[in-house]
């Protein structure tokens, strides 16, 4: 039986090192780089950088088509968040013939003040299934507000895919607390991503330790390593 676990063990590892390849993910323990919020992380993803490599494209897109064969679940609608989710939402969607839109963090503040756009005239999903699709769940913060304000557009969103996630406890309690529920599922787990990274000799024993301890505490990790938070971020 097809599995999502099967699915990120497989395509996970390969995701990995395409982003490893490209610089998509960066690894520092030793010098930890600066996220915007000021704390110091021994991790940094930027996905836009699978962009680059049509190969890698590919492949995210068909491990979200094998993700929606295994929920059973034939969206009326393919969405993505902008702007990371936009590229990887338009290839599932041209993969499966599907229509495309995408969601803002916040409605224009001009012409006709539209937070989602690909709606056409109605301005809405008529009551339309749709999947959300991410590059990256961190707090689940901005995923959250994308699912919501496709709800309020008349869209059923049940699931939302992504490429990665840190595995933050603050993101299985965002998505926990939406109603109509939605739950989100990555190609790529953090646990997955760390076993790739020290199989390919990326990282050693002691930094994917050092890895494994900052996903317990990731706001906490900087300063017990003699990181301290950068001020006024």
């Amino acid at each position: 039986m097809d599995t999502l676990t099967r699915i990120t063990n497989h395509w996970g590892p390969k995701v990995a090192q395409a982003a490893f390849e490209l610089g998509a993910i960066r690894l520092s323990v030793d010098d930890p780089f600066t996220w915007v919020s000021g704390y110091r992380m021994p991790i940094y993803n930027d996905n836009r950088r699978l962009l680059a490599n049509a190969t890698s494209r590919a492949l995210i897109a068909e491990a979200f088509a094998e993700m929606l064969q295994v929920l059973k679940f034939d969206p009326q609608n393919i969405a993505g968040t902008a702007t990371a989710g936009i590229p990887h939402a338009t290839t599932l969607a041209d993969r499966l013939g599907k229509p495309l839109s995408y969601v803002r963090s916040a409605s224009k503040g001009h012409g006709l003040g539209q937070q989602i756009e690909g709606l056409g005239l109605s301005g809405s999903y008529l009551g339309a299934s749709v999947l959300l699709i991410e590059d990256l769940i961190s707090t689940g913060g901005s995923s959250v507000k994308a699912v919501e304000a496709i709800v309020q557009a008349g869209g059923v969103c049940p699931y939302t895919l992504a490429i990665f996630t840190y595995g933050m406890d603050k993101a299985v309690e965002a998505f926990a607390a939406l109603d109509p529920a939605c739950t989100f599922h990555t190609i790529l787990t953090y646990n997955v991503m760390v076993k790739t990274a020290l199989e390919s000799g990326y990282i050693d024993g002691e930094a994917a330790s050092a890895l494994a301890a900052w996903q317990e505490d990731p706001f906490g990790w900087g300063e017990r390593h003699g990181f301290a938070k950068e001020e006024g971020r």
